[in-house]
């Protein structure tokens, strides 16, 4: 969902990877409608393994709970956001976790436009 909404409102302006220390086998189809709602299409995102290059690659990494399994380079801006997990959950939640994610991406945004 991150990755979508960076997408959607960073545009060209940014390189977005999304990547897992431990992704699922596919997207949360929850997610992914709560997306669409949104006018958001995720549904050609393919779940990564997150690669200590990508995370090499990039200037500001955004984690959430990845704990120890993440890469650490010096030098670039991490964030860890805690939100909560949205696999399992009714889309009541993945609505709520989607609209947190859009409030942080929008700060992130506009800070790196700045």
């Amino acid at each position: 969902m991150a990755a979508g909404w960076l997408r959607q409102l960073a545009g060209d302006s940014v390189e977005v990877r999304s990547a897992g220390s431990e992704p699922r086998d596919r997207i949360n189809p929850t997610a992914v409608e709560a997306m669409r709602e949104v006018g958001i299409d995720i549904t050609g995102n393919v779940p990564q393994v997150l690669q200590t290059e990508d995370v090499r690659a990039s200037d500001v990494v955004i984690t959430m709970g990845c704990g120890d399994a993440c890469p650490i380079f010096p030098g670039k801006r991490y964030e860890d956001w805690e939100l909560t997990d949205p696999a399992g959950q009714p889309i009541e939640i993945v609505r709520e976790v989607r609209d947190e994610i859009r409030t942080r991406i929008e700060k992130l945004v506009a800070e790196l436009q700045a």
